[in-house]
């Protein structure tokens, strides 16, 4: 069912049960906070790194801190198990857990493309599936995913390919979890602050996608695009892709796009 608000961004949240997958991530951060402020009992899962650690000293014994690898799907029952049994049920699920790629195909690893597709999507559906008996249980819930407008015009490799591969799974899973009041929106953010992208004074903050996860538990949809501005460039490509295969698959485009992600990964 929707959550009542506090205002245009903030979803009135206490006393609700949000597990956040990759939530030490720029996005999954920006998003833990968010709902924290707002009243949730927050479960925070993520690698155990540096960035989990800064995160719980921050929030301090206010959350559930769980280590987890999205890769094994032992830990991925092991952090649901855990969430029960310390609340004693689980409200929403918001997966941001996700790892990028080199935007040409041809420059990755057997191992990086399998590493992509183990994070990005088994990951994600491992969890959705997790959790999707409790909800049916309940006969209440909702999952948002973190996409990306990638997965809406193939542009980084095996990046998009999984992204694409989200719409996917969050148009099944929403039809098949329809009838039992849980709801599935899938986000797909353009680049943002975080450490995926290269840095640039220019891009929005990781902020704004939290406030659309707000706003999805407020008023669920089915897809939600931010920042808006590249709501033009989906339609484009949805309607008219030899377009946008002329656009992105420019040498100056690609050599800009490849440039970048060497870049930027290792």
């Amino acid at each position: 069912m929707p959550f009542a608000t506090d205002n245009a961004h903030l979803v009135r949240l206490r006393g609700r049960v949000a597990l956040v997958v990759g939530g030490s991530g720029g996005i999954g951060s920006a998003t833990v906070r968010m709902l924290h402020r707002g009243g949730a009992h927050v479960v925070l899962a993520g690698l155990p790194d540096a960035s989990l650690e800064r995160l719980q000293r921050e929030l301090g014994g206010s959350v559930l801190v769980v280590p987890v690898d999205v890769k094994n799907r032992a830990e991925i029952d092991r952090l649901v198990a855990r969430t029960l049994v310390h609340f004693g049920r689980l409200d929403i699920l918001v997966n941001a857990a996700g790892v990028a790629s080199r935007p040409s195909l041809a420059e990755e690893t057997d191992a990086d493309l399998e590493h992509v597709v183990a994070v990005n999507l088994l990951g994600c559906a491992r969890t959705i599936q997790a959790v999707m008996p409790i909800m049916k249980a309940q006969r209440r819930g909702a999952i948002v995913v973190i996409g990306s407008v990638a997965g809406e015009i193939g542009v980084m490799g095996m990046y998009s390919a999984t992204k694409f591969g989200l719409r996917g799974l969050c148009d099944s899973v929403r039809r098949e979890v329809r009838q039992d009041g849980v709801s599935v929106t899938l986000i797909e953010p353009g680049f943002v602050q975080t450490a995926m992208n290269p840095p640039t004074p220019r891009l929005p903050s990781p902020d704004l996608v939290a406030q659309a996860v707000t706003r999805a538990l407020r008023r669920p949809r089915r897809t939600m695009i931010v920042p808006r501005a590249y709501v033009g460039a989906v339609f484009l490509a949805r309607l008219l892709p030899g377009f946008m295969d002329f656009v992105v698959g420019h040498t100056a485009v690609q050599q800009h796009l490849n440039g970048n992600g060497r870049a930027h990964k290792p």
